[in-house]
Protein backbone atom coordinates (compact mmCIF):
# COMPACT_ATOMS: atom_id res chain seq x y z
CA UNK A 1 0.00 0.00 0.00
CA UNK A 2 1.35 3.41 -0.97
CA UNK A 3 1.56 6.27 1.49
CA UNK A 4 0.91 9.87 0.49
CA UNK A 5 2.28 12.58 2.76
CA UNK A 6 0.23 15.62 3.68
CA UNK A 7 1.68 18.86 5.06
CA UNK A 8 -1.13 19.83 7.41
CA UNK A 9 -2.92 17.95 10.20
CA UNK A 10 -5.74 16.96 7.84
CA UNK A 11 -6.86 17.13 4.21
CA UNK A 12 -10.26 16.97 2.52
CA UNK A 13 -11.07 13.74 0.70
CA UNK A 14 -11.52 15.42 -2.69
CA UNK A 15 -8.11 17.11 -2.39
CA UNK A 16 -6.44 13.90 -1.28
CA UNK A 17 -7.75 11.92 -4.24
CA UNK A 18 -6.14 14.44 -6.57
CA UNK A 19 -2.91 14.66 -4.53
CA UNK A 20 -2.59 10.86 -4.64
CA UNK A 21 -3.23 10.89 -8.42
CA UNK A 22 -6.23 8.60 -7.98
CA UNK A 23 -8.32 11.01 -10.08
CA UNK A 24 -7.47 13.81 -12.50
CA UNK A 25 -9.70 16.70 -11.42
CA UNK A 26 -12.04 18.01 -8.78
CA UNK A 27 -14.97 17.16 -11.05
CA UNK A 28 -13.76 13.54 -11.18
CA UNK A 29 -13.53 13.50 -7.38
CA UNK A 30 -17.09 14.75 -7.05
CA UNK A 31 -18.35 12.04 -9.43
CA UNK A 32 -16.55 9.03 -7.92
CA UNK A 33 -17.42 10.08 -4.37
CA UNK A 34 -21.09 10.66 -5.24
CA UNK A 35 -21.22 7.26 -6.97
CA UNK A 36 -20.06 5.51 -3.76
CA UNK A 37 -16.85 4.22 -5.34
CA UNK A 38 -14.54 5.64 -2.66
CA UNK A 39 -14.01 4.09 0.77
CA UNK A 40 -12.27 5.51 3.82
CA UNK A 41 -11.09 2.94 6.36
CA UNK A 42 -13.24 0.30 4.69
CA UNK A 43 -16.51 2.27 4.66
CA UNK A 44 -18.11 4.01 1.68
CA UNK A 45 -17.68 7.77 1.96
CA UNK A 46 -19.94 10.17 0.06
CA UNK A 47 -18.72 13.45 1.54
CA UNK A 48 -16.10 15.17 -0.60
CA UNK A 49 -15.22 17.43 2.33
CA UNK A 50 -14.53 14.54 4.73
CA UNK A 51 -11.41 15.42 6.71
CA UNK A 52 -8.71 12.77 6.47
CA UNK A 53 -5.93 12.45 9.03
CA UNK A 54 -2.69 10.43 9.05
CA UNK A 55 -3.46 6.73 9.30
CA UNK A 56 -6.68 6.90 7.26
CA UNK A 57 -6.80 4.51 4.31
CA UNK A 58 -8.55 5.61 1.12
CA UNK A 59 -9.48 3.07 -1.55
CA UNK A 60 -10.82 3.45 -5.06
CA UNK A 61 -10.94 0.85 -7.82
CA UNK A 62 -8.96 -1.70 -5.81
CA UNK A 63 -6.12 0.75 -5.07
CA UNK A 64 -5.49 1.59 -1.42
CA UNK A 65 -3.50 4.61 -0.27
CA UNK A 66 -2.69 5.60 3.29
CA UNK A 67 -2.60 9.20 4.48
CA UNK A 68 0.80 9.92 6.02
CA UNK A 69 2.08 12.96 7.92
CA UNK A 70 4.90 14.87 6.24
CA UNK A 71 8.01 14.54 8.41
CA UNK A 72 9.81 17.82 8.93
Amino acid sequence: MDQIEIRDESIRLGQFLKLASLIESGADAKAVIADGIVTVNGEVETRRGRQLVPGDVVAIGGVEVEVSRHSR
